[in-house]
C-alpha cells in the first residue's frame, strides 16, 4: 500500500517476480530466435507517421506488423566486449521489449508505467555455460500502481509473454498464466 512520506512523496513498495528460465540451447541460437521473434523498432517508420500526423489507428497496424509476438526491440546492448576488460567471458545481451500500444492502455491511466514499460530483458550464460532468459513479471511490476485497469493490462502482458516463450519453445513459468485468474 502507498504510504504518503511528505505531501508530495509517495513510497509504494512492492513485490516483484523475477522468471530465469533455462532456455536448452546455445546462446547464439536462442539470441538470434529471440531477435527474429521479436523485431527491432522501426524507428523510420513510425517517425513518419508522427510526422504526418497519421492517426493512432495507423500506429495500431504498423505495430501490429512490426510486432508478429507483440513485443518490439526497442534497445538492445551487449556489454560482454566491456566486461571481457575486467575479466569476465559469460556472455549477456539486455534488451529493452514491449509495445507502445500496450504501453498506452496504462499510460492513459497514470504515465509513471514508463517506469516499467518496455520491459527489461535479458539473455546470459550462466558459470557452467547454460543459457537463460530473464524477465520481471510484468504484472508483479503493473500490479503496484494499484489501478485495476493497469493490472489488467499487466496480466494481459503475462499471457502474451507466455504466449512469446512458447513460441520459443521455451518452458513457460505457471505464474504468467495462473494470474488473474
Amino acid at each position: 500500500m502507498a504510504r504518503p512520506t511528505h505531501p508530495k512523496i509517495v513510497s509504494v513498495p512492492h513485490e516483484v517476480n523475477r522468471l530465469a528460465i533455462a532456455v536448452g540451447e546455445p546462446y547464439d541460437s536462442f539470441r538470434a530466435r529471440y531477435e527474429e521473434a521479436v523485431p527491432q523498432f522501426e524507428t523510420e517508420r513510425f517517425g513518419r507517421l508522427v510526422e504526418e500526423n497519421a492517426g493512432w489507428d495507423a500506429v495500431v497496424r504498423a505495430t501490429a506488423e512490426n510486432a508478429p509476438h507483440d513485443f518490439i526491440t526497442y534497445w538492445s546492448q551487449d556489454f560482454g566486449p566491456l566486461l571481457r576488460l575486467a575479466g569476465e567471458r559469460r556472455r549477456c545481451m539486455e534488451y529493452l521489449m514491449g509495445n507502445h500500444t500496450i504501453a498506452q492502455r496504462m499510460f492513459h491511466h497514470n504515465p509513471a508505467i514508463l517506469l516499467y514499460a518496455p520491459l527489461r530483458t535479458a539473455i546470459y550464460e550462466d558459470a557452467q555455460g547454460e543459457t537463460w532468459f530473464a524477465v520481471d513479471q510484468p504484472s508483479t511490476r503493473f500490479s503496484s500502481f494499484g489501478d485495476p485497469a493497469i493490472t489488467e493490462v499487466g496480466i494481459e502482458l503475462d499471457r502474451k509473454l507466455a504466449a512469446l516463450l512458447d513460441h520459443l519453445g521455451v518452458p513457460v513459468p505457471d505464474v504468467l498464466t495462473s494470474s488473474g485468474s
